[in-house]
């Protein structure tokens, strides 16, 4: 039966085929627009870790004087050198990582390539198992070489390709700021968004060319970047970072279950205590342990525009919608023979409502892909923008079915009314008129 409603809807959209392009170019434009903006929120407010998300926290005390905060002011999200290290020797959570970004020359080896500045993350060990981060070939470095302030690191396989041509990097040497490292890790391509980890770097920076141990960017006194707070005699002179009184490196941990939750929370209690009572902490406030997405919440990652765009958007969806609902209004009742005389044969009302949401949802089909289309020239449009999260903006097969299911709902739904004011047209009156 349905390939039967499928056949006439065919030939009905035939016979009107303006009236038809108008309908489908009415839905296109309504799905193309809200695709855009939906496909650009999707990507920047998605999950960085969809399987890790949960258990991955952020410690944060504050060491901070009463001249710079009071027992009100937001909890900071970095810690000091002192408070990273005494938190990471401590080891109470499963996985952890103190990080710190920056920015850094490469010397290549090779003669025809110029020196040029990649990123760099500078951090402990535990930052690959933490996060999941994925290897082509090689490793992380161990406890051990951060100790040593080993002169190692891991690449990325873009670096890999531009220093090496694709080659083997593992067991070559790279000059990152003068300093030569031996290169034990190649990481396969990885970028979580938002950039999570360290929000002062860009929310939506790519990920680092290099890594390597914190001890060891530390000793060479490379380049850093990212967010810093000082107070009292707190001081940016590079040397002096160790002892001062400043924030400006980040430490997560990895807790999988409600009692280590509870637990790490007490031990960060009772860690800011001892603090408070060696008179180093100026106040003893409790700390926090806050969940990696409650954090993007709290930080306003996904910028507050794009809601308001959505909306409209969804807006005007719903604008093209009423003006197809109207069009196929006009079309369903102006084949009033043609209904009537189905009727006369015998054909049931639910008969006729089918048809013509038939003929809706081929509509719907037809606007999508043309939707579709125009999503693409949308995104790519998106993308010369200057914002840090336009490059992201491509559709993505989630997103591919989005189109299509969104599309084709809205149309039979917009086509509800019509096929159901079609259904009750009056066989009789139909055929005398005529």
């Amino acid at each position: 039966m349905f390939a039967y409603y499928l056949e006439l809807a065919v030939r009905s959209l035939k016979r009107s085929r303006a009236l038809t392009a108008l309908m489908i170019a009415a839905v296109a434009l309504g799905i193309g627009t809200s695709m855009v903006t939906l496909t650009v929120l999707h990507v920047v407010s998605g999950d960085p870790l969809p399987e890790r998300s949960g258990s991955i926290y952020l410690p944060r005390i504050d060491p901070r004087d009463d001249s710079t905060a009071s027992a009100s002011t937001a909890m900071p999200v970095q810690v000091t050198w002192l408070d990273g290290n005494n938190l990471l020797r401590a080891g109470r959570a499963r996985q952890q990582a103190l990080m710190l970004g920056g920015q850094v020359a490469i010397e290549p080896d090779a003669g025809n390539i110029e020196p040029f500045i990649a990123t760099a993350r500078y951090t402990s060990m535990g930052f690959f198992d933490l996060f999941d981060v994925p290897f082509l070939r090689g490793a992380g470095w161990s406890a051990a070489d951060d100790e040593a302030r080993a002169r190692v690191a891991v690449i990325s396989s873009a670096l890999e390709e531009r220093l090496f041509h694709g080659d083997n990097a593992v067991g070559r040497t790279v000059r990152v700021g003068g300093v030569p490292l031996r290169v034990i890790g190649v990481l396969a391509p990885w970028r979580p968004v938002p950039h999570f980890y360290d929000l002062y770097m860009g929310h939506f920076a790519g990920g680092e060319d290099v890594y390597l141990p914190l001890s060891t960017a530390r000793a060479a006194l490379l380049p850093r970047g990212g967010g810093i707070e000082c107070w009292g005699k707190g001081s940016t002179t590079e040397n002096l970072m160790e002892t001062a009184e400043c924030t400006w490196l980040q430490f997560w941990v990895r807790l999988d279950s409600a009692s280590d939750v509870a637990a790490y929370g007490r031990f960060l209690d009772g860690y800011v205590h001892e603090q408070f009572s060696a008179g180093r902490f100026r106040r003893n406030r409790p700390a926090e342990l806050t969940g990696l997405m409650a954090y993007l919440d709290e930080r306003h990652v996904v910028p507050g525009d794009l809601h308001l765009q959505v909306w409209l958007a969804f807006g005007f969806l719903l604008v093209c919608l009423a003006n197809t609902v109207g069009l196929m209004l006009a079309k369903f009742m102006r084949r009033g023979m043609e209904i009537g005389v189905r009727r006369a044969l015998g054909a049931s009302r639910g008969s006729v409502f089918a048809q013509m949401l038939t003929e809706a949802g081929i509509i719907g089909l037809a606007g999508g892909l043309l939707g579709l289309v125009l999503a693409l020239a949308g995104l790519a449009l998106v993308r010369t923008r200057p914002d840090h999260y336009a490059q992201l903006a491509r559709l993505d097969l989630s997103m591919l079915a989005t189109t299509f299911v969104l599309s084709i709902t809205a149309t039979l739904l917009a086509g509800l009314f019509p096929a159901w004011r079609a259904s009750r047209l009056p066989p009789g009156l139909q055929l005398k008129s005529q």
